[in-house]
């Protein structure tokens, strides 16, 4: 059993170098990069457009915050959900990590994937509105599966996605966000285990059951509340600090380029090091290329593709440039890093020695919190992994359905609730390496079908722009 074990990590440790490797990152930034130039850097030149279409809409238009249409989700819950399936553990800790293995540099090359990503949300967005349809009981059902069967005339792709779609939600929307909420509640709250795990899978199965409405009734209340309370949070540790501010960015910007490897440099790092863990960080983040998002996005209540192709951009906005970039900026002015002791412990046991990923955050946060930062870090944690179980409970089980048909949804339910108990019970590393790998196979299928319609985006782009 043990040698099973050790060849099935084997096995999926050389698959993971592909699919998280220089040739699939540069397949991320290249389809951003084509659709960035093919709309004319719309995500630049458009911006006062995509963002009263979004975010400002959101205050003018009642009909973006509530939808008429009770078979489908207003267009501000559907952001909610995606941001809440893409806002998980990753903003927080996951910034951190980067910033330790990849160095300051990292988090160019993230908002630089970011950036491109936008416009990788853009398209996929808008083949999710096209080539949507309705089900027999009047529900809106699309994501890449629609427009990769009708667009492409190939179901077989569509299937090979939903299929690793449905085994990513597991993994890494499901058992690695409930450990992280049970270690949280554990280390600041005395909580036991078994409690939260008990308690999570409870509140995940009844909102679950109640379908789409009351899965978008909850992130929108959710996701705000929990984005507010990081921003301000994290806004406040960057203020308290702002004289270290122009070098933390200075910084950034220097390592991304610093050619050097190794501990012989002032970085350490070496680009290709912050080139490739900001890049994997930036799209692992907001999944831009993914194509999991589009599965909300396409049951939103809209009709022009365009405008929820704008919602696609803000998203990845509001998940990366905006959160992340206030998690690192925190890190780096408030002290608690110091980049040549770990870049000179990286690779080495050393390393293992030093305040690990979720420590460093929580220590940025206590130089103005005290004790209470770990605390403040802890329920930031709590809320947005158990927002990311919600938002990939409807990626799953769409997919299911999808493959199997309605009458397996409630199944789904029951084990993706049993997973999230055992995820926090225990730390099954390996099961969530195979996730983090299926989270990338997604993309090879999803940015294929991308790229072979983007004539489709293009005209619909252009058609938009003429009215």
């Amino acid at each position: 059993m043990a040698h099973m074990a050790e060849w099935i990590s084997w096995l999926n440790s050389q698959i993971s170098r592909f699919v998280w490797g220089p040739v699939m990152l540069a397949c991320f930034l290249s389809v951003g990069l084509m659709f960035t130039v093919r709309t004319g850097f719309f995500q630049v030149t458009r911006i006062r457009l995509w963002f009263r279409k979004t975010i400002i809409a959101c205050f003018c238009d009642r009909s973006v915050r509530k939808s008429g249409d009770i078979h489908s989700l207003s267009q501000f819950q559907s952001l909610c959900t995606v941001l809440a399936a893409a806002a998980g553990t990753g903003n927080i800790i996951g910034v951190a990590a980067a910033i330790t293995v990849g160095g300051p540099g990292a988090i160019f090359w993230m908002w630089l994937s970011s950036f491109l990503g936008m416009m990788t949300s853009y398209g996929e967005n808008v083949l999710g509105i096209c080539y949507r349809s309705r089900d027999s009981r009047g529900t809106w059902r699309g994501g890449p599966m629609a427009y990769m069967e009708q667009g492409l005339g190939c179901r077989w792709i569509a299937v090979l996605f939903a299929v690793f779609c449905t085994l990513a939600s597991f993994g890494i929307g499901n058992m690695a966000q409930a450990n992280s909420i049970a270690g949280a509640l554990s280390s600041s709250f005395r909580i036991p285990a078994p409690a939260t795990a008990l308690a999570v899978s409870l509140l995940l199965c009844g909102v679950m059951m109640g379908g789409l409405r009351r899965i978008g009734s909850v992130t929108e209340k959710l996701v705000p509340f929990m984005s507010c309370l990081y921003i301000a949070g994290a806004g406040l540790v960057i203020f308290t600090h702002i004289h270290a501010l122009p070098a933390a960015l200075a910084s950034i910007f220097r390592e991304a380029f610093n050619l050097q490897a190794g501990a012989g440099g002032i970085g350490g790092y070496g680009i290709m090091t912050a080139m490739r863990v900001g890049i994997s960080r930036g799209v692992f983040t907001n999944e831009a290329g993914m194509g999991s998002s589009v599965i909300v996005h396409a049951a939103s209540d809209i009709r022009e593709p365009a405008e929820q192709g704008m919602w696609g951009i803000f998203e990845v906005f509001a998940d990366t440039i905006v959160v992340c970039s206030l998690t690192a900026l925190a890190i780096l002015t408030s002290g608690v890093y110091d980049q040549q002791t770990y870049a000179q412990a990286l690779g080495s046991p050393a390393l293992q020695l030093l305040p690990s990923a979720a420590e460093l955050t929580g220590s940025a946060f206590s130089t103005v919190f005290g004790r209470g930062g770990g605390v403040f870090i802890s329920i930031s944690v709590t809320l947005f992994a158990f927002s990311t179980l919600i938002g990939w409970s409807y990626y799953g089980q769409q997919s299911v359905v999808y493959l199997l048909g309605d009458r397996f949804a409630p199944v789904y339910q029951v084990l993706f609730s049993a997973a999230a108990a055992v995820g926090c019970l225990a730390g099954l590393q390996l099961v969530w390496d195979i996730s983090d790998t299926f989270n990338g196979l997604m993309a090879i299928p999803n940015l294929a079908a991308v790229t072979l319609l983007s004539g489709k985006v293009i005209q619909v782009t252009k058609d938009y722009l003429k009215k």
